[in-house]
């Protein structure tokens, strides 16, 4: 199981904190959501590998205003990064990013005015965009807002059952005082309607998607179902 967290600077807490936390709480890795296009080098990623034995994916979450510049930005990172994510909150962001094959996740979909219908999870499922369930709110929010995200989040929730599409999950914490145990997490699904396994299984699909687009950017893949072997080698 993984969660996606926001490392300095786009958080406040590093990634060598967050590796030794969430290891602690029994997560596998954390995905990195760097926000800024800078990323983190590969040697800084191996050294907190080696040193806390919990793996580390970097990751892109395109911040943009509009689809137009959203789209620039998923070009320029797609080959480069191990998970590409396009942040939502309004409609035509969220359609941009269940739109688009080249995008792993749409996260928060509901940050801004944004809504998610059945067009767009259907759209999701085709193109194998996964769709985001950010429990961050109603963990850190009250009163209204706290009811409001919930009613959002069950809603999110019976679509994806009903057209079978590919989510996420995540607790989009800042800082690693923000990370909460898987077990928490299940707690929360269950108030959400999840099925039992449901949240862990939204856990794990962070880690598949990332040795998934792995292998697709080592040396030997060429297409899906085609791969460079031997007989390449030897031409």
């Amino acid at each position: 199981m993984y969660e996606a967290v926001y490392a300095t600077p786009g958080g406040d807490t590093t990634v060598a904190r967050y590796a030794h936390t969430a290891g602690r709480y029994g997560y596998d890795g954390v995905v990195v959501r760097d926000t800024g296009g800078e990323g983190v080098g590969e040697g800084d990623l191996d050294r907190v590998r080696e040193r806390f034995g919990a793996d580390v994916v970097d990751g892109v979450e395109v911040v943009a205003d509009t689809p137009e510049s959203a789209a620039g930005a998923v070009g320029a990172h797609r080959g480069s990064r191990t998970l590409l994510l396009v942040r939502g909150g309004t409609d035509a962001l969220n359609r941009f990013a269940v739109e688009q094959e080249r995008v792993d996740v749409l996260t928060r979909p509901f940050d801004g005015d944004g809504d998610v219908n059945h067009v767009l999870v259907k759209a999701a499922r085709d193109n194998g965009v996964r769709l985001e369930f950010d429990l961050g709110p109603v963990l850190r929010l009250d009163g209204g807002r706290r009811v409001k995200a919930l009613r959002k989040l069950r809603k999110l929730r019976e679509l994806v059952e009903a057209y079978d599409a590919p989510y996420v999950v995540s607790a989009t914490p800042r800082s690693h005082l923000q990370l909460r145990a898987p077990r928490e997490l299940d707690a929360l699904g269950e108030v959400l309607g999840f099925e039992a396994e449901g949240v862990r299984a939204g856990l794990r699909e962070w880690g598949r998607l990332a040795e998934r687009n792995r292998h697709r950017l080592s040396d030997s893949f060429i297409a899906p179902g085609v791969e460079r072997g031997r007989y390449e080698e030897d031409a």
